[in-house]
């Protein structure tokens, strides 16, 4: 199914920069090498970005900065010859298996604070016309959250080719500050802005170059293999296979890169900035029912937010209790290594917001805890599970922020609620698809109009609705 993203930039949104924009650096141009091209030499890109460039809304939209560096030789480039696709929605390649990553977390800092991407593999493929040819690529979303605030969106399309190496065909980015969305810099369609480009090679070995991004003054990406066949620290324990890389950006800083089988884009650090793979299925799922214990610390971290509405203190004390010793019990065997050490601060951090007996203070604890019991849920649940209940938790941070008077965070809620949809949405039948939409529509409105009330009793409603819906087996 040929399916794009729904258009949100109708509220609270720059319009998207024309496609004529986008190649606004003669300078750097001639960097822009077609896939078919082949041959020796070295490139240079320097220049200027059109800095002040003016969208049809009149808004002044920052271009990116562009440093002199000096790119590879073209002899030692993996990336020119051009692929063809016969199966290319089949993406198998074991250091970027997107086929298979349904739902993948990642967790780091980035300008100090908490960074948190979650990765997922939508149900829909999009059809995008390169070089002739008519290829399906996959789409995979891409939330980031920074500070514990929506940050970043991306619809990235993959597709593989017969070769095995797995080609990156454009992205469609949002980007966010204070809850809306600033600008849509780093948006880029194969075929109609520039080349798709390799992000990953069939069979990389040490010194091999390619280009994921291929768009100089716009997105420009070069990557060199630096190492193979690592031992890598994975979320449960070593990982074989490892693939080490190093990526020079645009403005000519590096970042270097890890990949794993089975796992893909591992680990990555650069300028102080760290992200790593926290935990990835269907890679780390496993089979059998649910523990006991993990259904207890979410559905408790539930109960604890409810009791705090009702400043029900006894009950809460009772809660956190449980899910103190819960816990104990589940952590004692094996657990996501990067993910423990943030439950268990988080349930302190409930455990003492419960004996200050700060209604507010509780409900944020709650959902926080909620959330990373969430996440040690993927192992054992489907992941479209989870992310239903995702939503719910985004719909009671929506309640928390209303009540608090956070405009900006509610909008912000609203826009992570919008984006889990794209996520769900395909498992409920009959009429629920169109009953969520109406009342995520109703919602909209109140959180445009800063109508906070009507904003938290529109999230009450819709979080009674998703707990009535089942969805489709």
């Amino acid at each position: 199914m040929d399916r794009q993203p729904e258009d949100r930039t109708q509220r609270n949104r720059p319009r998207r920069r024309p496609a004529a924009t986008l190649l606004g650096l003669a300078v750097a141009a001639a960097l822009v090498t077609s896939a078919c091209t082949s041959g020796g030499g070295s490139d240079a890109a320097s220049g200027e970005g059109a800095a002040g460039t003016t969208a049809p809304a009149g808004e002044t939209i920052p271009q990116p900065i562009v440093a002199d560096f000096s790119v590879a030789p073209e002899n030692e480039r993996v990336d020119l010859s051009m692929p063809t696709f016969s199966d290319p929605s089949s993406i198998t390649n074991p250091l970027f298996p997107v086929s298979s990553q349904e739902s993948v977390l990642l967790l780091g800092r980035v300008d100090g604070q908490p960074f948190r991407t979650e990765v997922t593999l939508l149900p829909d493929s999009r059809i995008i016309e390169w070089e002739g040819q008519q290829v399906e690529a996959l789409v995979s979303q891409y939330v980031a959250f920074l500070g514990g605030r929506i940050h970043e969106v991306a619809y990235d399309f993959y597709a593989q080719a017969d070769d095995g190496s797995v080609w990156y065909f454009g992205e469609d980015v949002f980007n966010f500050k204070d809850g809306v969305i600033v600008d849509t810099h780093g948006t880029w369609i194969a075929g109609k802005d520039g080349p798709a480009a390799m992000i990953m090679p069939a069979d990389p070995k040490v010194g091999d170059v390619y280009r994921p991004e291929n768009i100089p003054g716009f997105v420009f990406e070069e990557v060199t293999v630096k190492a193979v066949d690592q031992t890598l620290d994975g979320p449960l324990g070593p990982i074989q296979g490892g693939l080490l890389i190093e990526e020079l950006h645009m403005d000519g800083n590096t970042e270097d890169k890890t990949f794993a089988p089975g796992y893909g884009e591992f680990y990555t650090a650069g300028g102080g900035d760290v992200e790593a793979l926290g935990l990835a299925v269907h890679t780390d799922a496993v089979s059998g029912p649910e523990p006991p214990e993990l259904e207890a610390l979410s559905s408790g971290a539930l109960d604890v937010f409810a009791a705090a509405e009702s400043r029900d203190w006894t009950t809460a004390s009772g809660t956190v209790e449980m899910m103190t010793g819960a816990w104990e019990t589940f952590r004692a065997g094996e657990v996501p290594i990067m993910i423990e050490p943030r439950f268990t601060s988080a349930l302190e951090a409930l455990a003492d917001a419960v004996q200050t007996r700060d209604a507010a203070r509780v409900r944020q604890a709650a959902i926080t805890a909620a959330q990373w019991s969430l996440d040690l849920q993927l192992r054992h649940r489907p992941p479209v599970e989870v992310d239903i209940a995702r939503f719910d938790l985004w719909a009671a941070q929506l309640m928390v922020d209303a009540a608090a008077g956070d405009a900006a965070a509610v909008n912000g809620d609203f826009f992570t609620l919008d984006y889990i949809r794209d996520r769900i949405l395909h498992t409920f039948e009959g009429a629920d698809p169109a009953h969520i939409n109406a009342q995520l529509e109703e919602l909209q409105g109140a959180v445009g109009d800063e109508e906070l009330d009507a904003a938290s009793q529109a999230a009450g409603q819709l979080r009674a609705t998703i707990a009535a819906l089942q969805p489709a087996s």
